[in-house]
């Protein structure tokens, strides 16, 4: 294969959660009665093993030190006050320790850091890159660094604390007041938590009095920017850059690839424009992805800001979301390669993270055997990244209620915690399907084959895309409100690719303009070519005026050869050869 224009397929995973074989875990159960999962249960075997779904890049979450409710005290590390802390694990976007990794991971405590370097080290040799989320815009509600290099100072060591804002503060301030939030500083513990002068909350909650829904465990960090009348102070350097590059190059030290960087937006542009060329002006190779919702900043971030990959999550993610639970028609996907036209290939595309509902869930499809057009089109339409989510591709429906994250159709983020269609396929580190059902070892193969068909063909790992939709919206035969199609194209390889939105088997018709012959390379004439899903062959005319006809299953997709690679011209083939695609065994 020739990765030299490799398109990057991210596996997103906690390891507290990914090896965790407990089969009993209790809902708020603490660390020591439901466990852990820990760095050094990455074999290379099990990292190999991810790999064979066509992945090239883990993303590792909850790695750098945050807020919980478990004392490791006798490792030198300062306890939390559990009333500002969700969930037994805790947020692992509520960090208290920029410079250390979460202890609960490691093995050894006291070899926390090397432990984590060492799986680095295995990822690497399996030939996969590693990122680790960056959580710029908050802090744990206390923060303190252990581990800091020396004359680090921690954040708002030095703050003036009378002062709602200042420059050089690390956090805003509100005078006079004490954190007085709806919910109970005393409800855990003997010691009730007490913040005085109350500090903003993560979530630009600039008021003492913030609810369950804000981010309560995390205070804002201050960049320089003063809310209090829109001014914005960044020269001299605010203080908090520079302790924040300083972050970046020292986690960059540690051999990653890259960072998934939380709520870009909620920092000031400018300090991307700051930070991310001086990172990469030591470490060229490194990835910056950016967490983002709102389609007019996307340009800003990727050309001011410097990030390579952005979120595309309120385009193509919340469309396809329309499609399969609110009756939007599939002709709107146009509209979304269009609104990042030119940008399409930075954008990062998902159909699940830990901040979404599962696909399986009530709240998304209810089917996870429903995945494959919206799977699919996220994942050939660019060349950009796509990612999926640990146990997306068994099927997962988190229907589990974990304790503070509750029965919400995710998989948690705040408990300790183990889930079932994982923890089969881990099989204590065996990473096999013995134990899964017919269903999810289906799924399993389904993610495998579209995964890694986007690095097998060059026409989806670095091939121009071309929207067939326009000359196929009153085309008889052809229904715009369940069917999808587009060209993926470069040199010979050239990709014919149908999604099938609706509940129900089809024959559709489809015309190929001239438009598409001209910029493809396209050859008329009779042609048999196998679909790469299903391995199914279908008899196809090429022609600049007849439509062609395939048979499609209900919800469910084609990739068709249609260059001069992959299909054979001419071939005599019987009849109910061409019938039929996905098979559930």
């Amino acid at each position: 294969m020739n990765t030299s224009k490799e398109k990057l397929i991210i596996y997103q995973l906690f390891p507290r959660i990914f090896s965790n074989t407990n089969g009993n875990c209790v809902p708020w159960g603490s660390y020591q009665q439901n466990g852990s999962g820990k760095f050094n249960d990455f074999t290379p075997h099990v990292i190999r093993s991810i790999k064979e779904l066509g992945v090239n890049c883990l993303w590792l979450t909850g790695v750098i030190e945050h807020a919980t409710k478990t004392d490791f005290s006798a490792y030198g590390i300062q306890p939390d006050n559990p009333n500002v802390v969700k969930g037994e694990a805790g947020s692992p976007y509520a960090i208290k320790d920029y410079y250390d990794v979460n202890p609960a991971l490691a093995v050894s405590v006291p070899d926390r850091m090397k432990e984590f370097e060492s799986l680095v080290k295995r990822i690497h040799r399996e030939k996969m890159k590693v990122i680790i989320d960056f959580v710029p815009n908050h802090t744990a509600r206390v923060y303190h660094s252990d581990a800091a290099p020396k004359g680090v100072d921690d954040f708002g060591a030095r703050d003036n604390f009378n002062m709602k804002f200042a420059r050089d503060n690390n956090y805003y301030y509100i005078s006079n007041q004490q954190f007085y939030p709806s919910i109970n500083l005393a409800a855990e513990g003997t010691k009730p938590y007490v913040e005085f002068p109350a500090k903003a909350t993560g979530n630009d909650c600039f008021t003492a009095f913030c609810g369950p829904n804000d981010w309560y465990e995390t205070v804002k960090l201050n960049y320089g920017h003063d809310y209090n009348d829109n001014s914005d102070h960044f020269n001299p350097i605010p203080d908090t850059w520079k302790k924040m590059l300083a972050i970046l190059k020292f986690w960059a030290s540690k051999g990653i690839d890259g960072f998934r960087c939380d709520m870009v937006f909620m920092v000031p542009l400018a300090f991307w424009h700051w930070a991310i060329p001086q990172v990469k002006s030591v470490y060229p190779h490194l990835l910056f992805i950016g967490e983002i919702y709102d389609v007019g900043l996307y340009r800003p971030f990727l050309d001011y800001g410097c990030f390579d990959y952005l979120y595309d999550k309120v385009n193509l993610y919340d469309t396809l979301v329309g499609i399969e639970t609110h009756g939007w028609s599939a002709a709107q996907l146009t509209g979304c390669w269009q609104t990042v036209d030119g940008i399409g290939d930075r954008m990062l595309n998902f159909l699940e993270n830990h901040d979404e509902v599962r696909f399986g869930s009530r709240a998304y499809a209810g089917d996870s055997l429903r995945v494959i057009p919206s799977l699919v089109t996220s994942a050939m339409m660019s060349k950009g990244p796509f990612l999926i989510y640990y146990a997306q591709e068994l099927g997962e429906q988190a229907r589990d209620n974990e304790g503070f994250a509750g029965d919400n159709d995710r998989t948690t983020i705040f408990d300790y915690w183990s889930i079932s269609t994982l923890r089969r396929w881990y099989n204590n580190g065996e990473c096999n399907d013995e134990l899964l059902s017919p269903h999810e070892r289906w799924l399993r193969n389904v993610y495998r084959t579209v995964l890694t068909l986007c690095n097998e063909r060059e026409a989806i790992r670095d091939g121009a895309f071309f929207d067939l939709m326009y000359a196929n919206l009153r085309l008889p035969g052809f229904n715009p409100h369940s069917n999808f199609a587009f060209l993926r194209y470069k040199g010979d390889d050239i990709l014919l690719i149908i999604a099938n939105f609706s509940r129900e088997e089809s024959h559709v018709s489809l015309q190929l303009p001239d438009a598409a012959f001209d910029a493809a390379g396209l050859q008329e004439g009779e042609i048999v070519s196998k679909d790469l899903l299903w391995g199914k062959p279908h008899k196809l005319t090429l022609s600049r005026h007849t439509p062609l006809s395939v048979y499609m299953s209900a919800g469910d997709a084609l990739v068709l050869p249609i260059g001069k690679i992959g299909y054979e011209r001419d071939r005599k083939i019987k009849g109910s050869e061409l019938r039929g695609s996905k098979k559930v065994e």
